[in-house]
């Protein structure tokens, strides 16, 4: 059986934000139970090493964080975290203290949506200085649509202070095409992507049903907050439910017909299923 990249775990799919960009999710709102989390540690030893705590919702909410970091370090994984950042001076000095912790990525792209843009932000960078001070942390500072909305006041005033905290040359950051990251300090990178648009099955219209894609049970899978599977990390409401952790054993689920054929069907430059042919990430990779 492959050693998956990564696994997504959804520890919970609760949000403190309305982030125009993110779908959301209808699934009852759940946060993950430590029993939970340790079943699915368990069931996961020997397919992956690293555990990223992003889907739907957002991670720093978990009451319990603290805990199931503890509990993926004594399990062997290392951990990365997606999060909007809104609560890291509350939280931030606890992550610090936890060695699972490999990365921590930023959306930025959130900022629009922070009741006071240019404290959200400089939260984010106190805690980031912190950071540097204590340990080895990789940190990703995320923005969407950066080199097409360059002179958006946002993206104009984030850009500045990015310039100014780390002395960077600002012709570098408007030269950038946004293919690789720039690194800002030790272990600290800015990166850009485009937006896209979300996979939806209810979409009326197909992208096509040749193609493929690079995630998808290639070298990730996904587990939302109630143990169901899904093949990739947008599949935020589990239309491609491969099965539930909790109840199956994993390689039950990754073998199963459905999952095969996915898989057999991106080696072949099909579209197995009818989400991927409504997603628009999936042709980042034509």
């Amino acid at each position: 059986m492959q050693l998956f990249k990564k696994v997504y775990i959804e520890i919970t799919n609760v949000c403190n934000l309305s982030c125009s960009f993110c779908p959301g999710t209808t699934r009852p709102h759940t946060f993950m139970d430590t029993a939970t989390f340790g079943l699915i540690l368990s069931k996961l030893t020997g397919k992956t090493n690293s555990l990223y705590f992003h889907i739907m919702g957002e991670p720093l909410l978990h009451p319990k964080l603290d805990i199931l970091l503890d509990m993926a370090y004594e399990a062997g994984f290392s951990v990365n975290i997606t999060t909007n950042g809104t609560l890291i001076d509350r939280i931030g000095e606890r992550l610090l203290a936890k060695p699972a912790l490999r990365q921590i990525n930023f959306s930025l792209h959130s900022r629009t949506e922070s009741e006071n843009f240019e404290q959200y932000v400089e939260r984010i960078f106190t805690f980031i200085r912190q950071a540097q001070q204590l340990r080895q942390l990789y940190i990703s500072l995320r923005l969407w649509n950066l080199s097409e909305d360059l002179h958006n006041p946002d993206n104009q005033w984030i850009l500045a202070h990015i310039a100014a905290t780390y002395a960077l040359d600002r012709r570098i950051l408007e030269d950038w095409d946004g293919r690789s990251g720039i690194l800002l300090s030790p272990n600290v990178y800015l990166n850009q992507a485009t937006v896209f648009e979300w996979p939806d099955i209810r979409r009326t219209e197909e992208y096509g049903s040749v193609g493929f894609c690079r995630g998808g049970l290639r070298d990730h899978l996904g587990i939302l907050s109630d143990g169901t599977v899904v093949p990739c990390c947008l599949d935020g409401e589990g239309v491609v439910n491969l099965g539930n952790l909790i109840t199956q054993p994993f390689a039950e689920i990754i073998e199963s017909p459905r999952a095969l054929a996915i898989i057999d069907g991106f080696s072949r430059r099909e579209l197995a299923e009818e989400l991927c042919r409504k997603c628009g990430y999936r042709q980042r990779f034509e």
